[in-house]
């Protein structure tokens, strides 16, 4: 195994998401075993081609077509892979900057109004029925106020305790990815890969890359609308009720682990 890979395959989040731990993670480290060390693609840039590939797959979710659909499902996966491959790489140069970080998750949430936004407006030209679109405006909502209780849950935490960050950070120590992987042989890789699933219903960004392109390609756009909005309504009580309990009962030291949306 080259030195190359290895030292990408360090770049690895351990705690990636459903999807990205076993498909677009690793597909990302392999295209960036090709181009990393190119000089004209920066992390930023490849952050640019993420939400720009996304952008042509919502357009072409609003075609309406089953050729299109198809395409979009590909280039949904694509532009996930690009979304690995910026990480991955600033970590390889060591690059990484709180910009990039901005920018990357500003455009995560992005990706997700678009391709909800652009299924809903096909599932209604299909079925002619309103509550599609409702469906994704539900969906959407409640996804974005999971992810507003996991960082006002931290904000509250950092107004009361000013050393807040330095703790998360001294238990959230970078970790190599010694679970899985090359060389770690195929009883090993298989556990992990049986372990992985539970995140599946976590119902994070990584399961909507799967879900969309699931619905597109099986034409089930309708069906994969209300597991969004089931899963998020739930999700969106269930953290607001966590987190608010472990505020009130002062379990300072559970919001110090890494924080789930």
């Amino acid at each position: 195994m080259s030195s190359k890979f290895t030292k990408l395959w360090e770049t690895k989040n351990t705690n990636d998401e459903w999807w990205s731990s076993f498909v677009t993670s690793p597909l990302a480290i392999l295209f960036n075993f090709i181009v990393v060390d190119w000089k004209i693609l920066t992390p930023n840039r490849i952050t640019f081609l993420s939400i720009l590939v996304s952008f042509m797959a919502s357009v072409l979710i609003i075609f309406g077509t089953y050729p299109a659909f198809v395409l979009a499902a590909v280039l949904i996966n694509l532009g996930h892979i690009f979304d690995c491959m910026d990480g991955q790489m600033a970590k390889y140069r060591g690059v990484s900057s709180p910009f990039g970080s901005y920018y990357d998750k500003v455009t995560d949430q992005i990706k997700i109004f678009l391709f909800f936004v652009s299924s809903s407006y096909a599932a209604y030209q299909k079925t002619q029925d309103i509550t599609v679109i409702f469906l994704a405006f539900t969906g959407v909502s409640f996804y974005y106020f999971r992810v507003y209780v996991k960082y006002l849950t931290m904000f509250i935490e950092m107004e009361n305790n000013p050393n807040y960050l330095a703790d998360c950070d001294k238990i959230e120590q970078p970790k190599k990815n010694n679970v899985a992987g090359p060389g770690k042989g195929f009883f090993n890789n298989a556990l992990w890969l049986l372990k992985e699933q539970r995140k599946f219903f976590l119902f994070n960004e990584a399961v909507f890359i799967f879900l969309v392109s699931f619905g597109l390609i099986f034409n089930q756009l309708t069906l994969i609308l209300w597991i969004f909005a089931i899963s998020q309504v739930y999700y969106g009580f269930r953290r607001s009720w966590q987190r608010g309990a472990q505020i009130y009962r002062h379990q300072h030291d559970d919001l110090l682990k890494p924080m789930e949306k």
